[in-house]
């Protein structure tokens, strides 16, 4: 199969193109600047490239690219932004690739379009209505219905993946912090968070769940979540990297109450209700219509994460 990967150059894009390459499948990867990828053209804008020339002769397109939540955005209007890359970007290479031929196009999306946060044992499901609340979640929506819109007129099967959070070797962000905190041997004021559940995802799970995507009839035209199928609090996801590492966990039990109001202080509410909330997702759609399990478990996944002195 000859296969479009586009935003190849990422964290999930790198490895999904080395899968792909190893059981024998044509990559074309799409990248926005020179990153040393077999056949890899460079874009330097999702909306304006040529994608009827980029695309052709290509059977599937996976779409990993994607303008992601900043920290500090210097954007004048980051909501038009959002949109102009993550959902008019998205429906430009959408029709292109419809116009072109292509089979089948798989997008990454993300669990934001289902919302923030969930009720204890409620899990976000795939046939929940969304509820995005930021402007990268809306924009992600906007494209999910965008795509199901020119699948529905044309003759192009879309499959639309929503993970949790993504880890593996080189994982940014938050995961990145605790596990370079965890590592260092400080105390940390996380040992009372032990009710609260999370979903994760390995990247190993994840491109699995691709890869079966490709192909699979069940995942035609379908929303599938994705996670490693084991839930944790977030004492336990701390316990679980100290132990990846052969190290002791220096936890202290500081009430979540007393957290918050602290965290509220020094206006990191944000931060610190995420790491004291709810985020599961029911991947039973995964599992029954696509026959797919995660391949990999948390405590591997996580073994291999913090194996990348990088971080």
């Amino acid at each position: 199969m000859r296969i479009a990967v586009v935003g190849a150059g990422g964290f999930v894009g790198r490895p999904l193109v080395e899968q792909f390459v190893a059981e024998g499948h044509v990559v074309v990867p799409m990248v926005r600047s020179p990153q040393g990828l077999a056949n890899e053209r460079v874009i330097d804008d999702i909306v304006s490239a040529d994608w009827p020339s980029l695309l052709s002769g290509v059977d599937a397109v996976v779409h990993l690219a994607a303008r992601v939540h900043m920290m500090h955005d210097t954007a004048e209007d980051p909501m038009s932004e959002f949109r102009r890359v993550n959902t008019a970007g998205t429906l430009a290479l959408a029709e292109a690739a419809a116009n072109v031929g292509v089979k089948r196009f798989i997008f990454l999306s993300t669990i934001k379009v289902n919302g923030e946060a969930t009720l204890p044992d409620q899990p976000f499901r795939s046939t929940d209505l969304p509820q995005a609340s930021d402007p990268y979640g809306i924009s992600k929506q906007e494209a999910e219905a965008a795509l199901f819109e020119v699948a529905r007129k044309r003759d192009m099967e879309v499959t639309v993946i929503r993970p949790p959070l993504i880890y593996g070797p080189g994982v940014k962000g938050n995961l990145r912090s605790l596990i370079k905190a965890v590592r260092s041997g400080i105390p940390l004021p996380l040992g009372g968070i032990s009710e609260n559940r999370r979903s994760l995802v390995g990247i190993d799970n994840l491109i699995s769940l691709i890869g079966v995507a490709l192909t699979h009839p069940g995942a035609a035209n379908a929303t599938f979540l994705v996670s490693d199928g084991e839930d944790v609090s977030t004492t336990g996801l701390l316990k679980l990297l100290a132990e990846a590492m052969g190290k002791k966990p220096r936890l202290l039990p500081l009430p979540t109450g007393v957290l918050s109001l602290i965290a509220g202080l020094a206006g990191k509410k944000s931060a610190v209700d995420r790491l004291v909330g709810n985020l599961q997702v029911d991947i039973s759609d995964s599992r029954e219509k696509l026959g797919w399990t995660p391949p990999v478990s948390l405590r591997a996944g996580l073994r291999s994460a913090v194996e990348d002195r990088a971080i």
